[in-house]
Order: C-alpha cells, then structure tokens, then sequence
C-alpha cells in the first residue's frame, strides 16, 4: 500500500516527466515514506529530487525561544531556489502533516509576522503555481502527534493505524488500481465542471441553517477541478485527495453571512465555530468560539484577506466525508466539504488571468493576497441555487450534495 501510494503522488500528483527536477517537502517523520517517493521520482526518470527536510519540535522550539526579529524576516536564497527551479519546469510536492496544536502555546503575533514574511519572499514562486504554471502537489500521511488529535481514546499505535486506513480509502489507494481510480475520478469531477461552465452562472446563493451568503462570479470565471495542466499540458493533481470543484468570486460581490463547519488548523492552532459577515466582498465582521485572536491574526493579513480568492463545491456524501471523520488536517477537511478561501485567487480560474497584471485585478474582480486559506462551509442542509447572466435560477446543490 505504500509502494502505490508512493507512485500515485509520483505518478498522478506531480505526474514527473523524464529529466524533470522536484522538490519534495516532508517532515522527518516521515522518512521511511519519503524515500519511497524519492525512488519512484528516479523511475519515473526525474533528474533531481531536491528533499527538503522539516522538524515540528525544532520549529516549536524556535517559536518559543529565539528573538523577535527571527520572525520578521525569510530567507531570500530558499525563496530564489523555488523561483529558479519553478522557472525551469521543476514540480513541487509537499507532504503535510502537521500537529494541529503544535504552536498554541505560542504568541500569536510571532506567527503572524512569520506568515508576512514567508509569505512576501514567496509570492514570485506563488505566482507560479496559483496559476499553474508549474506543476505541484499536496499529500499527507500519518504522524503520531496528528492520529492521536484524530483518534484521541486509543493508542498511539491503534489511532495511526485507523489513520493509514482512512487515508488509503480516501485517497484510492485502496482500490486495486489507484491510478486507473483516479483516471475515472478525475473524468467525473470534469463532467461537473463542464455542467457548471456552460452554465456560465452569475451568481451563487448559499443557504443553509447557519448560512445565508450570496456571491456574484467575474464575467469569464472559469471553473476547474481535480487534474490541472502545466504550460506543457501535462496533467496534475494538486491535491490528493480532492473531490472539489472550484472558481473565483467576485471580489467586491460577496454578502451575507457563513458559518464554519469544521475546525480550521492554522499556524499550528485551531479555529472552531465561526462565523464570517461579508458586505461588498469584504469581511467585516467575524466571531469565533475557538481561536479567535489566530482568526484575526489570519484576516489582517493583508488587504487581501479581507476579501474572498476560491469557491467550491464539494458534495456531503464523498469518500472522505462519509469516513465521519474530522481531520484537523485542511487538505482533507476542505474535500469532505464545501469550502471558501480568505486571500488570493487562482488566476486560472477567469479567462486569461494568468496575463493580468496586478493593478488590472481589482478591475475584473480578482482577489490578490499574501495568503491563501481554505475554510470548510458545507453541511448536509446545504442548498445553492444558481442564477445565469441571463436570470435563469438553477439549483445546483440540495441538501448539501449535487443536484444534477
């Protein structure tokens, strides 16, 4: 099972071509894993497999004892390295597996000054895969700290266990052939992105007994799902798993209220039970039952994320939904559910927005941020209606699965 997941992220994730680079990302924890996914890139006829290396108690420890300044600054050459290699068609894959609480005992503010400087070093090679001009990826796999915040009454061993099981059956790599499952995977999230495309919807209605939000839709929005396509078009998966389909809103045509309906891990902390009020496209005012100062932290990020970047649609009855299972893991979370992000938009995602400059957006109702964070909205009362640019109403959702 760990041989085929290994070659599924190769394979249908960052689907590697000969003599490409990548950059693998990973915690050590999971080594073993790791080097499975450095064996299949090499046969996959990768040139380079750059791992980089990451320490939850190291980071913990820095958090909690270095300087200030430590968290006001990133450095350059890391954030030029993805440049270059973005540049020159390298691909990028993350393995995510965070503690949820890793940073809760930790200022908040330190956090948030890291967020900003990352996240400003960054946004050259963000440009690149917000617009799919590179080609990456997100997978996740278990790590004590993290099955044991999932299944907290049995043992470490029991809940990492439960947590390989789940992974594998929402991933597909329970199935005897995952790469052919994710082939006819991808062939139905596409048949309901073309229903929505053709459609060429204006506006979305979201209602729900926590949730009243209208959205309006940039003229030429696009909506994509699953497999996404480098400038070669070769095919990826951004995510694995994801049942989403996804567009943008129009920036300054968001209103009404949503509520969360699951917990948020953010900057090693968890916000739960929240409630968002948009006018005109921009938050302006917000409540929290839990993790309300990292909340804040996250909307004042910038000017963007006050305002919305992503809409999707992911249906109640999925894979990862039907496990009955909260994550605290947002890659997992975000695709038992439909979901908004705070920050920037994927380019890709309005006709030729992958040309627009920065100060074109505003004007086309593209959000730009620093950041960009997914927060979970569906519930199974959820219905959306759609209205046409030429006012035909056509309900899309009904009780928070696909009504088509």
């Amino acid at each position: 099972m760990l041989n085929k997941y290994a070659k599924l992220a190769v394979k249908v994730g960052v689907n590697i071509q000969p003599n490409e680079t990548l950059v693998l990302r990973s915690p050590i924890e999971c080594a073993e894993f790791t080097r499975k996914v450095v064996k299949e890139a090499y046969l996959a006829g990768a040139k380079k497999v750059h791992v980089e290396w990451s320490d939850e108690e190291c980071t913990l420890i820095e958090y909690l004892n270095a300087p200030d300044e430590t968290f006001n600054e990133f450095p350059k050459w890391t954030a030029e390295k993805y440049e270059d290699i973005a540049k020159e068609g390298g691909a990028f894959l993350t393995i995510y597996a965070q503690n949820p609480d890793l940073l809760k005992d930790v200022d908040p503010k330190r956090i948030s000054n890291f967020q900003k400087a990352s996240a400003k070093a960054l946004k050259p090679w963000r440009s690149y895969t917000l617009s799919d001009k590179c080609k990456w990826s997100i997978i996740s796999i278990p790590t004590e700290s993290w099955a044991k915040k999932v299944f907290p009454d049995v043992s470490t061993k029991e809940a990492m266990d439960k947590l390989w099981d789940a992974i594998f059956k929402c991933t597909r790599v329970d199935n005897g052939d995952p790469i052919k499952a994710w082939e006819e995977h991808n062939k139905n999230l596409k048949s309901k992105m073309d229903f929505l495309n053709d459609n060429n919807f204006k506006t979305l209605h979201f209602k729900s007994s926590k949730t009243d939000l209208t959205m309006d839709l940039p003229e030429g929005h696009i909506w994509q799902s699953g497999a996404s396509f480098d400038p070669k078009g070769v095919s990826f998966n951004a995510n694995m798993p994801t049942e989403e389909v996804f567009s943008m809103p129009h920036k300054f045509k968001v209103n009404g209220v949503v509520h969360s309906t699951k917990p948020l891990v953010y900057s090693g902390n968890v916000i739960d039970n929240f409630e968002l009020t948009f006018k005109d496209g921009k938050i302006i005012d917000f409540k929290a039952e839990k993790g309300f100062e990292t909340l804040s932290e996250l909307i004042n990020t910038d000017e963007g994320s006050h305002y919305l970047g992503e809409v999707a649609l992911v249906p109640f009855k999925s894979p990862i939904s039907d496990t009955n299972i909260v994550f605290f893991n947002t890659l997992f979370d975000e695709n038992a559910s439909c979901h908004f992000a705070i920050g920037s938009a994927y380019k890709g995602c309005i006709k030729g927005g992958t040309d627009l400059k920065n100060e074109e957006l505003d004007k086309y109702g593209v959000n730009d941020s620093l950041t960009h964070v997914d927060f979970m909205i569906g519930s199974n009362d959820m219905d959306i209606v759609g209205t046409t640019f030429d006012n035909q109403k056509i309900q899309i959702f009904k009780d928070g699965n696909w009504a088509f």
